[in-house]
Order: C-alpha cells, then structure tokens, then sequence
C-alpha cells in the first residue's frame, strides 16, 4: 500500500481496505428467514434469518456456485434452489439429498462465512474480514425519547467517499441546498473545530437559521431566525451522524446516513432520522422524511454528474480552505485506515 500522503492516492468504492471496515447491507426490516441477496464491494452476499439472529456467507453454494440467494430456509438451515445441498447456521452441509441417508458429505462442503456480521440503529452492519475500527453507536436510537423514521433506500452511481465528503461539507447548503433549507443560509462558514478520537472524529457549528418548522414562530413567540448547533460525527469509514439541536425552540434532529459500497460505479443509502421534537405525530414525521429525501435528491443531482467516482486521498490533488477543515479530516483519517488494512489482522 502507498504511505499516507503518496501521490495519487484515492479512495474507490472497492478499495481492498474496506475489507477490513464495518459497513452497511441492509435495513433490519429487510431481512428474514427468505433468504436475500445484497451486494458489497463487488461481493455478492447472502443474508437471512436463524432464531432471530441474522447470518451472511458469500452468495454462492461450494457445490456449482449457484446463488443461495435463490434457495430457501427450513428451520435451522438454508436449501440450495439447484440441488438441495443443505447448510446450518455455521456455514456447514449437513445434507446432501442426492447421496441418500447417511451419505458422506464432504468437509470442504461449508459456506464462505464474513468475519463479522451485527445489526444495530435498525441496520444490517457485516465486515468481511476482521474489522479494523468499532460498529458505531448512535445513542438516541436507543433512546425512547427519540422516534424513529426512515428513509426509502437509495441506489446511486456514486462514490461513497464522495457521497461523505458531502455529508461533511458545510459550504455547499446555499448552492445545492437553494430548494429546501439554502436560501436562508449564509455563504461564509465561520472558522469551526475538528476533534480526532481514533478511528473517528466530529465538528461542532452553531449558526442562524430561518426556522420555518417551528409552530412558535407563526404564534409570534419566537422569531424567525433562530440558533441551531450542528455536530458531525465520522466513524471509519463512512458510518456518519448529525445531530442538530434547536437552540431557541428546543428539541432535536438527528441523522444516520449509511453507505453500502456495492461495486465501483454504484452505492446504497440510507438515511434515518430520530426526532424527539414531533410529539408522536406520524403526519410529521412523515413531512420530515419528505423533506430529507428532497434535500439527498439535491446533493444525487451533484454526487451523480462526478466523471471520476474516487475521493482523492491525497492532498495535492486537490485546493482545500479553512472551511475544509472536516472534509480534509476525512481524508487524512482514511489514508491512515489505508495503511493500517496493509498491517496484518
């Protein structure tokens, strides 16, 4: 691997490192004893339920390299849809039908197992070798005064790196973001802090902000223009979370963006909320995802027009400026994940 700062070093979306990484494959809803197929880093995987408990193996039974995502489940194990192979949880053939009872099954007949496999935030989280930084956790998904809401999963040709750095970016709201929460926005973003912790790190802003969804505002209790503090967080590699806290009108925002780097030219998104400001009231929440989608709408329309789909590791290769200063993050953290996926497990 090139040391941290090489020439031309970039990050793709099927960069070797992120076999060593955490990533996203599926929203917990979305996987059960039906046996699905999902995509990760040109990988093909299956994913279903045991017990509750779910499993992943790479997508391709040892016998004719037949898709298991095709086959099915009964009870403890999985059925090969081309010839009934049967395997157990562990990855293990317990049953091959066409060798009758008491057949010899071979011990080279097991699945292709990933190193780890989690669900968490109402996410399906897999490394498929053993990871080199920790699952993040997002606190207020546990928390019983935030609700939770989902947006629709997205599929992008996009790069993840790209896709993060966005997410990160604090200078683009009154270009891109013109539709939904821009126009108000001012152009300069003041100087802010970033804070390295490990394999993570976060920026903290406070700004003015017209804040058009607060009832108070029409009652006359409180004025149009409000505070709100931002906090980023980035957790290696592209696990990211914002929380906005509403300074004058109480309450928070929070975001979980998840990015699933399928193949070099395509990704997965998912966004989730958690609001305790909605009061239980599903109308809002449902406008709040409306409005989210509409604000990921307007970030595709540019993350989508790149020609090159690599975030550029290396800091010649691009001009960066104080108000940088979390995207630039982003890029040093990687680089070192990069030369750290090149030390032995």
């Amino acid at each position: 691997m090139s040391p941290v700062g090489a020439t031309g070093l970039t990050m793709t979306n099927t960069h070797p490192a992120l076999r060593r990484c955490w990533h996203p494959v599926a929203r917990s809803n979305e996987v059960s004893s039906n046996p699905i197929r999902v995509l990760l880093l040109g990988q093909p995987l299956v994913l279903y339920r045991i017990k509750g408990a779910v499993v992943c193996f790479a997508d391709r039974c040892p016998h004719r390299r037949t898709p298991l995502s095709l086959g099915s489940c009964d009870g403890e194990t999985l059925q090969c849809a081309y010839h009934g192979w049967r395997f157990g949880g562990d990855g293990r053939c317990v049953e091959i039908p066409a060798l009758g009872p008491g057949g010899s099954v071979p011990s080279q007949a097991r699945l292709i197992p990933m190193a780890a496999v989690a669900e968490r935030s109402g996410m399906i989280f897999v490394a498929p070798e053993q990871p080199i930084a920790p699952l993040a956790v997002i606190e207020e998904s546990e928390d019983p005064a935030f609700e939770m809401g989902e947006l629709p999963a997205m599929r992008a040709r996009a790069s993840i790196g790209l896709l993060a750095d966005n997410f990160l970016d604090m200078a683009h709201f009154p270009f891109v973001h013109r539709g939904t929460f821009g126009a108000d926005e001012a152009a300069e973003v003041p100087r802010y802090e970033v804070e390295r912790d490990g394999w993570s790190f976060t920026a903290h802003r406070e700004h003015p902000f017209a804040n058009r969804e607060d009832p108070g505002v029409a009652q006359g209790i409180r004025p149009l223009v409000q505070s709100r503090r931002l906090t980023y967080r980035l957790d290696a590699p592209f696990h990211l979370y914002l929380r906005i806290d509403f300074v004058e009108a109480g309450g928070s925002n929070v975001i979980g963006f998840f990015l699933q780097p399928e193949t070099d030219e395509s990704c997965r998104i998912y966004t989730t909320l958690w609001r305790n400001d909605l009061g239980g009231d599903p109308d809002a929440m449902a406008a709040a995802i409306k409005f989210e989608v509409a604000v990921l709408e307007e970030d595709l329309r540019v993350q989508e027009a790149f020609d090159e789909l690599v975030l550029p590791l290396d800091q010649t290769m691009e001009i960066h400026t104080r108000s940088d200063r979390s995207t630039l993050e982003l890029r040093r953290l990687l680089a070192d994940l990069v030369v750290a996926a090149d030390q032995p497990a």
